[in-house]
């Protein structure tokens, strides 16, 4: 019987409600894992009758066979939106009700932790990416850049799209226009003013409404360009797979954390709109002291 239903189901996903191929193969594939869970847990091959008398419990424990097999919160989260499609149809075609099954929460996404560098790493990214270029131009430039994503931390876009007028003549505080147009002020500290003004000094054209940072021929830098050259340098100085630009930001935040910033100048710096977004960094700092603490104490 549930072979049957099986079958019925993906023809009315792909027919009624034209779902498109590759979305019927998966939704097929993880009901058909429900319906063998439940045959196991119930003792019996599942027809409408005993999928409508299905409680929360059962589906619970389907979740949880499910967790316990490896399934990360994000596939599990998946098949439940398959099976509340199935109840659905179960509900048209069989008069099925799925009411219990309304009841289960959808897993909530794993929150993945920002990837800093070490101290150390940052510094050799933003002192010597040169390395990874072979004209001066270039090497002054990226060398520029990466000092202002570590040193300001700046997302690339934000740091691509400033022209030579956006820096401050007076003062040092560089005013960036972040997501959705919200500005905010960052500070520029010396060793980052001195990258920007040695590379102002090799600039084909550095006028206030050109580019801050041009490509070999002259326009706007694209950030694959400074996503290429950094990946080739630390293929050249073996350094981990995630040291990216964006990387920069994320070790600024944790860096700033770790030498006892609060958590409010850090969201203000990053231009967050949320707290909720910052406070990722304090798992950041836990998760790292946790690794040192691994490594160092005698009973770990």
């Amino acid at each position: 019987m549930s072979d049957t239903l099986l079958l019925e189901f993906c023809s009315w996903l792909g027919g009624e409600r034209r779902a498109g191929a590759k979305t019927v193969e998966t939704y097929a594939r993880d009901v058909r894992g429900f319906l063998s869970f439940i045959a196991g847990h119930t003792g019996e091959q599942p027809g409408p009758q005993t999928l409508g008398a299905l409680r929360a419990a059962d589906f619970r424990a389907f979740l949880a066979n499910a967790a316990r097999a490896g399934d990360i919160n994000a596939t599990r989260a998946r098949k439940l939106s398959a099976l509340r499609t199935f109840f659905r149809y179960l509900h048209q075609r069989h008069g099925v009700d799925g009411t219990q099954l309304s009841l289960i929460a959808r897993p909530r996404p794993q929150r993945t932790l920002p990837k800093a560098l070490t101290p150390a790493d940052a510094l050799n990214v933003s002192e010597d990416i040169g390395e990874a270029t072979s004209t001066a131009m270039e090497q002054a430039r990226d060398g520029a850049l990466m000092l202002l994503l570590y040193g300001a931390g700046l997302r690339i876009a934000e740091a691509l799209a400033l022209n030579v007028g956006d820096l401050p003549a007076q003062d040092d505080a560089l005013r960036v226009t972040g997501k959705g147009d919200k500005q905010r002020i960052v500070p520029l500290l010396p060793a980052v003013r001195a990258g920007i003004t040695a590379w102002l000094k090799l600039h084909p054209n550095p006028g206030r409404d050109e580019p801050l940072f041009v490509g070999v021929r002259g326009g706007r830098l694209n950030a694959g360009v400074a996503q290429k050259n950094l990946r080739d340098f630390r293929r050249l100085n073996g350094l981990p797979e995630h040291a990216t630009p964006h990387a920069l930001r994320h070790s600024f935040a944790t860096h700033l954390l770790a030498g006892g910033a609060d958590l409010r100048s850090i969201q203000d710096l990053l231009g967050h709109a949320s707290l909720s977004t910052t406070q990722r960094y304090t798992d950041v700092e836990s998760s790292q002291l946790m690794e040192i603490w691994r490594k160092a104490h005698p009973r770990a």
